[in-house]
């Protein structure tokens, strides 16, 4: 990945669901995620030489920085995320990842616009997160928190 500001591509950021709209979505950003999320297989086989199934345990990378491993893994399984604007209000239906504790874990929602029906769609959708994380080695529970809405927490299992 280069620099930005260089007069080179910029740099891949992943997209959590915590970052402001994107006007019309790039061209290349299928791509470069397939780009990014093939580079994150390829670290899980060179690291991961003595497991069972390396593409299915996650890197010492992944283990340092969760959010960003476990966004990449939900982009990369076509997961759209959400989306907010100025006021960090949702504008995209989608999935969002923030830190939780303690720091290996992270908790992941299903958020939308007001009348997208965000709120309806959230089990199904998190489940569907769920899937495609277990799937990576990553354990997904579920939880119902706060005016009953779900949420996922995830931590890399346990080696």
């Amino acid at each position: 990945m280069t620099e930005p500001g260089n007069g080179s591509a910029p740099a891949f950021e992943v997209r959590t669901g915590n970052e402001k709209a994107p006007g019309a979505p790039p061209l290349h950003r299928a791509a470069t995620v397939k780009t990014a999320f093939d580079a994150l297989l390829n670290i899980r086989t060179l690291m991961n030489a003595e497991a069972a199934d390396p593409l299915a345990t996650t890197a010492e990378w992944e283990r340092r920085q969760p959010v960003r491993a476990i966004a990449l893994c939900l982009e990369a399984a076509g997961i759209p995320p959400s989306a907010v604007d100025v006021d960090g209000q949702p504008v995209a239906t989608g999935y969002r990842v923030d830190p939780a504790e303690p720091p290996a874990v992270a908790r992941i929602e299903w958020l939308g616009p007001p009348g997208s029906g965000a709120a309806h769609q959230e089990q199904e959708e998190l489940r569907r997160c769920g899937s495609a994380l277990r799937a990576l080695g990553w354990q997904a529970l579920e939880y119902r928190g706060p005016r009953r809405h779900w949420y996922l927490e995830v931590e890399p299992l346990q080696q």
